[in-house]
Formats: structure tokens, sequence, C-alpha cells
């Protein structure tokens, strides 16, 4: 199976701040898609344990990260960049905050891009690593490719969940995910997946409510055609049905439900 995935991860992105967003391709994008505006992510919500529940496919009682600091794994589990790797597919990273790094091992990467969001801006960064991303496609075309957008939740922790310049933040990280799919579009055999992490409520995330819980999940492309959705979707799901999407065996230990079907 040559199927390749892009996953695209827009830090707090809520799900009713895409379906109202006033960016015009965020309708063309979902039209070739399969999606839920109303997928859950894990407690707590909040930014490395739900990338870590997302990438190793389990809880986070599972895994033990319960803040955005990285502590060693009680019982290792295999992750997803490792897993592909494993059955010989190229994987790259492009992220824009630093705790990301520990997701992965270095060697299981075949191409990693970091800046500094934080110290360089937001702002800036989502227009490197979208130039990034596309020159990546068209040189390597990697079998795996995820990149974090990190604005979203910057905006949100500085202005609001709810405000203007938070929706901005998720309008320009579709402006970058429209340059980044069309790239993959010239390509062979890929599928695109954009989601969040977490959603966010006044100027914070991280409670067991609606606003902070529920989030986007987005299938695109003819290889995602047949993805299930009908008993709803969990981020720990994610995992599983990328590796299905790609004919790679999921790791045992995952607890997610694969949603791919062929």
């Amino acid at each position: 199976m040559d199927n390749k995935v892009i996953m695209i991860l827009v830090d707090g992105m809520r799900p009713d701040f895409v379906m109202g967003s006033k960016n015009a391709y965020i309708k063309t994008f979902l039209a070739g898609s399969v999606y839920t505006m109303s997928a859950r992510t894990i407690m707590p919500s909040v930014t490395l344990p739900c990338h870590t529940s997302l990438f190793f496919s389990v809880p986070s009682e599972r895994h033990g990260i319960l803040t955005n600091t990285w502590v060693p794994q009680v019982r290792p589990i295999k992750g997803l960049v490792e897993t592909l790797k494993g059955a010989g597919k190229k994987c790259a990273f492009i992220y824009d905050w630093g705790p990301l790094r520990d997701l992965t091992r270095p060697e299981d990467l075949s191409f990693s891009y970091y800046t500094n969001g934080n110290t360089i801006g937001y702002e800036n960064t989502l227009p490197l690593h979208t130039a990034r991303a596309v020159e990546l496609l068209k040189s390597e075309a990697p079998d795996f490719l995820f990149i974090y957008m990190g604005l979203p939740d910057h905006r949100g922790h500085d202005f609001g969940f709810t405000t203007a310049e938070y929706a901005e933040g998720i309008s320009l990280c579709w402006d970058a995910i429209r340059a980044i799919t069309e790239a993959a579009a010239t390509q062979q055999g890929y599928g695109v997946i954009v989601l969040a992490d977490h959603g966010g409520h006044g100027r914070m995330h991280g409670e067991d409510i609606p606003e902070d819980m529920t989030i986007p999940l987005i299938m695109h492309g003819e290889i995602f055609k047949n993805i299930d959705l009908s008993s709803g979707a969990n981020i720990i799901d994610v995992a599983p049905t990328i590796t299905g999407a790609m004919g790679v065996e999921p790791d045992g230990d995952w607890e997610g439900r694969g949603m791919y079907r062929a």
C-alpha cells in the first residue's frame, strides 16, 4: 500500500470556530473530507498530554503525562512514528513548540524542522513552516508528515478563545493548510488529516467541559473516503487510523479504534 499521510494539528482550534470561520477554503476542504466536529480529546485537556495520547494511542492514565513537562513512561509504549519507521516508512516533523520533541526518538525521523514560536513569534513561524512543508513534500515526499501550528492556542491564551484575534489565528492556519494541501495534491497517494489537541474557554483550557474537550477531526482525500465515524471518534483513535491507511499493523499496546476501511 502506497498511501501517505500528512497530519496537521492546529493547537487549541475549537470546532465552532472552524465552522464559523470566514475563511472560504474551509468549505472546499470539507467538501472533499470525512469529518466530525464532535470528536473528543483526553483529560487533562492540555497540549502535551493530548499530543502524547494522539501519538501513543492511550489515555493519560496509561502514558502518565499530566502536564506540559515530559516524564519517562513507566511501561514504555511504541509511538506512531516508531511504529511507522519499523515498517520502513519515512517520517518527518515540523513544529514550533519545543516539548513536542519527546513524542518521537530523533533516529526515527528522516526529517525534523523546529523553530521556537515563543522566541520569534508564532505569526512568524507559521509562514516559515508552511514553506518548509511545501518544499519537503516536493523534494522528499515523506510517507508521514506531522505539522504542528501553535498560533491559535497562543492567541487564545493572550486574548481569549472566543476573540477576533483567536479567530484570525485559525484563519491564518487554514491559509497554510491550503498551501500544504495543494502541494500534496501534486504528489501521489496523500491524505491530509486536520485536527486539534483541545479547545479552550476564557483564556485557558484543561477542564473537563465541552469547550475544552471537543475537537474537530477532518480526514481529507481519496484514501479516507471509507472512514467510519459512526461510533464517534477520540484523539486516541487517530494513530491506528493512520497505520491502517498506510498498511501498517498498529502497536499491540494501543487502545484506540482504527477507523480506516479499505
